[in-house]
């Protein structure tokens, strides 16, 4: 390791052209913080673990460690050393190699702050918090949305009928489970199609505007064509896995400019996030999911089947819906600039009885996503949807939901079932 601490400089003030990480670093035995985030900031720039001959630009392209703060380290790196429009570059520099240096026991990418010249070259989302609103007609309270279960099985035909009676009941969204893709009991192009008029008839049957999910993850050529596909057959959304696809993927299909929403999917984000200590956080993952163009990303519930502290999901929220966001212990201030805001998604595990925490402590602008709390509902999909609006409505008119479902049997029937949920 090189012993001298040449990329520290705690003096150092960023400037708008750095991009700014934050890192929480346990160093390895006999090695200080500080001398562990040398060697971080050297290996993520221009450094190497041994001397070279320097040029004259060298020391300009370094990184620097300016903050300490316990094992908090906050590095800045020149703007030049990245190829702005490259997410996959830009991630092998700031979360590559120094993920596995002996110098750390564990090092975790907390967040990272971009700079002006790098927003510029992203697109981010084509619809924002407000095109989806405008495009599903949806005012003043969260989307309700469902994704078919069983996750996977059902024909063509079924999946569409279930889709067809989620929408009936008022579900704004039905989403295809990100483990579907084109398997052999359901075949992609025959889905789209049928699920796509079955989303045109509950329109007309409803009035209300309704959204097919479609899943394209797929290679990146294929997913492309089944993107080509659903927009060819007018959906308004689609859907990718953006962790398991890549963000290389990801960001090609952003740039090719279809008109539709695009939902993300964040399956596989724990193999990097879960482990407090080593890896790259849910907040990373969201701002390049918002900076490559995703419309809408899963970002957890604090409740229901899967890990997560919502105290941690409420500032996610704010990093992928606010224009600016300030600095936190966990969190880099950021100025979003032209980039639109990315709709939060709530999912996993969720029924009915959830819905007030969730409004409570997300807000209205999010999407409120029940499976199995959708269609395991005692009376059928359609009464479980049902029985999620009329949760919506009830926090809306500022009734607890045992008030509200004493005239409404949906989500009476709901709240005895999964057992009325209070938090």
């Amino acid at each position: 390791m090189n012993k001298k601490l040449d990329f520290i400089n705690l003096k150092y003030r960023p400037k708008g052209k750095d991009l700014i990480c934050l890192f929480k670093i346990d160093p390895a035995k006999g090695l200080s913080v500080k001398e562990a985030a040398n060697t971080v900031a050297l290996e993520s720039s221009v450094g190497t673990w041994t001397s070279v001959k320097k040029i004259d630009y060298y020391e300009k392209l370094k990184a620097k460690v300016f903050s300490l703060g316990g094992h908090l380290v906050k590095i800045a790196y020149p703007q030049e050393l990245f190829e702005y429009d490259n997410i996959p570059n830009i991630l092998s520099s700031i979360a590559g190699n120094i993920m596995g240096m002996k110098a750390v026991n564990s090092i975790r990418l907390e967040d990272i702050s971009f700079p002006k010249s790098i927003l510029r070259k992203y697109k981010g989302p084509q619809y924002g918090i407000k095109g989806i609103r405008k495009m599903m007609k949806v005012k003043g309270r969260p989307l309700v949305g469902t994704i078919i279960k069983p996750k996977l099985g059902l024909n063509v035909r079924h999946h569409a009928e279930s889709a067809y009676e989620s929408w009936i009941g008022g579900c704004d969204i039905v989403k295809d489970d990100e483990n579907l893709s084109s398997q052999k009991f359901n075949n992609f192009e025959k889905r789209i199609a049928k699920t796509l008029d079955m989303a045109d008839k509950a329109e007309k049957e409803t009035g209300e505007k309704k959204g097919y999910l479609a899943n394209v993850t797929a290679e990146t050529n294929k997913m492309i064509q089944r993107a080509q596909a659903v927009q060819d057959l007018g959906g308004k959304y689609i859907m990718v896995d953006v962790i398991t696809s890549g963000w290389a993927a990801v960001q090609t299909l952003r740039e090719v400019g279809f008109k539709m929403a695009i939902h993300a999917h964040r399956a596989m984000h724990a193999a990097f996030d879960r482990n407090p200590d080593h890896g790259i956080s849910m907040m990373v993952m969201a701002d390049f999911a918002r900076l490559a163009g995703m419309d809408q990303l899963h970002i957890g519930t604090g409740i229901g089947k899967l890990e997560g502290d919502i105290n941690v999901i409420k500032e996610i929220e704010q990093e992928i819906e606010n224009s600016k966001v300030k600095e936190t212990k966990i969190r880099l201030e950021q100025n979003w600039r032209n980039i639109k805001s990315t709709l939060a998604v709530s999912s996993g595990g969720l029924h009915p009885g959830h819905v007030p925490f969730l409004m409570k402590n997300l807000g209205n602008d999010l999407v409120i996503q029940m499976g199995g709390g959708i269609h395991g509902h005692p009376d059928g999909t359609r009464a479980g949807a049902k029985a999620s609006r009329q949760a919506v409505n009830a926090v809306l008119n500022h009734q607890s939901l045992g008030e509200y479902s004493k005239l409404r049997k949906e989500l009476r029937r709901a709240l005895v079932y999964w057992k009325y949920f209070r938090k």
